[in-house]
């Protein structure tokens, strides 16, 4: 049976994929077939990600404006910490 560190390690040596690429868009839908009326403002992500093998995988999802405002406030807090290695 392997300790907590041999999982730590096994699972930090999985972690392979590279991102690529990262856009972002601020989209709004105004309208549905169940409701005329929504002006529901949303962020659309679209990811460009490599694999271990070099693959190029295309990943896409939506999120509120409050979620991504989070997202970006994770990705500056990351950013300073790399700055500090």
């Amino acid at each position: 049976m392997e300790g907590p560190s041999e999982a730590l390690l096994d699972a930090q040596s999985q972690v392979t994929n590279q991102l690529i690429a990262f856009q972002w868009n601020l989209d709004m839908t105004v309208s549905s077939d169940n409701c005329r009326s929504l002006k529901y403002p949303y962020v659309a992500v679209m990811l460009k990600v490599a694999d271990h093998s070099g693959q190029v995988k295309n990943k896409s999802f939506e999120m509120t404006v409050p979620q991504f405002q989070s997202y970006y406030r994770q990705f500056k807090e990351i950013a300073a910490i790399i700055e500090t290695v």
